[in-house]
Parts: structure tokens; C-alpha cells; sequence
């Protein structure tokens, strides 16, 4: 299951993580967000360990989405030694969303 990251423990979780981070930017309203979801939470777990998977509520965190310039959801960052090195835009399959954490980890 991804992990709820917000402006509070981003730096805790994402900054100083010691594995890559893959950030999903959603919203409740998003249907596209809601369908991405259960295919985020999979994709958690099975790279764990390798790469560490949470999501962002843009409108809970808005201030971590204004950071990282986010205007369409849904938004996917991998971060890497507290540096963002990598962003996709929309909705993908579980093996493509694998695949970008993996390429870019």
C-alpha cells in the first residue's frame, strides 16, 4: 500500500529517503486519480524495497503540489536523493507505472 505523504513528513519520507520515491499527485474528484488508486497500491508493493511508493492529495497538500509545479493530476515524480529526476503525466498500466519507477530509480 502506498503511503499518505504529506507537507509534514515529505521531508522525513521523501528527502531523506535512502531508496527512490514514486509520488502519485491525485484528487478525490479525479476519476482517473480514483482509477490509478488500487494500481498504485499494487505497484507498492511490489517494489518494495526498491522503491518506496506514496501519494499526495493535491487538495489536502496543495502547498506540495504548488512546489513541484503539479497542474494536471494524475502526476507521477520519482524522487532520488531529495531530488525530483523524473515526472509523467495521466493515467498508465500497472506494468508501464512499474516500469517508470524502475527506469528512473
Amino acid at each position: 500500500m502506498a503511503m499518505e505523504i504529506t507537507q509534514q513528513n515529505f521531508k522525513s519520507e521523501v528527502a531523506e529517503s535512502s531508496v527512490p520515491v514514486m509520488i502519485d499527485f491525485w484528487a478525490s474528484w479525479c476519476g482517473p486519480c480514483r482509477m490509478m488508486g488500487p494500481i498504485v497500491d499494487e505497484v507498492a508493493e511490489d517494489l518494495k524495497g526498491k522503491v518506496k511508493v506514496g501519494k499526495v492529495n493535491v487538495d489536502e497538500q496543495s502547498g506540495l503540489a504548488q512546489e513541484y509545479g503539479i497542474s494536471s493530476i494524475p502526476t507521477f515524480l520519482v524522487f532520488k536523493g531529495g531530488k525530483k529526476v523524473a515526472e509523467i503525466v495521466g493515467g498508465r498500466s500497472k506494468d508501464d507505472l512499474k516500469k517508470f519507477a524502475l527506469d528512473n530509480a
